[in-house]
């Protein structure tokens, strides 16, 4: 089973629709003991940074967030599941998960039209199993103001250019976060969701 970790985002359903097609058994939750029984968990969300930290405190999800990791469950962030594994976010100013060494940071407004909304590309530094199959032409749906930063390169997986280039998809042991959203994607988009139901955590 997989869990989705339901604090109140918007994209929820969405997921759970992408991984109903594949095939896969989930279930939205925010039951701490389903979550840490899952084989796999997913981490998803739209919305602000520090709106989303205060639920996660509220509801004791941050230190479920961290023992899902520390038990080597394979572990997926999307979009602003994907900043808020990091160290801090310029979004509120908030202090976030530290699951990865970094920061969230705003588009400079003076390159490009913010947020970043539309179809872009990613380019693949190193390999990684949920990135099996995808070249630099797949193109993926993103919908963002803020971008994540890890301050390790070999935490970064693929980057995207948009006015700055950033870090699209992050990762370190069993966890991987990517600021598009598989889920609204298409087929490479399910391609990696599959991908990531499949892999075991290691690379």
């Amino acid at each position: 089973m997989i869990a989705i970790i339901d604090y109140k985002a918007g994209n929820l359903t969405s997921v759970e629709r992408a991984l109903v097609h594949l095939g896969e058994s989930c279930r939205i939750t925010d039951r701490p003991l389903e979550i840490l029984s899952a084989d796999r968990v997913i981490f998803p969300g739209v919305g602000a940074a520090d709106a989303a930290m205060g639920v996660l405190q509220a509801r004791g999800l941050d230190a479920v967030i961290h023992e899902v990791v520390g038990r080597s469950i394979p572990f997926l962030g999307i979009c602003l599941g994907t900043q808020i594994i990091l160290g801090k976010s310029e979004e509120g100013d908030v202090v976030c998960l530290g699951l990865i060494e970094g920061c969230a940071e705003k588009f400079p407004d003076r390159e490009r039209k913010v947020p970043h909304m539309g179809w872009n590309s990613i380019s693949v530094l190193r390999h990684h199993p949920v990135l099996a199959g995808i070249d630099d032409r797949a193109q993926f749906y993103f919908v963002h103001s803020y971008y994540p930063r890890p301050e390790r390169k070999e935490n970064m997986i693929a980057q995207t250019e948009y006015g700055v280039a950033f870090a699209s998809v992050i990762g370190k042991g069993n966890i991987i976060a990517m600021q598009f959203h598989p889920e609204k994607s298409g087929r490479h988009g399910l391609d990696i969701l599959k991908n990531f139901c499949q892999w075991d955590g290691t690379t």
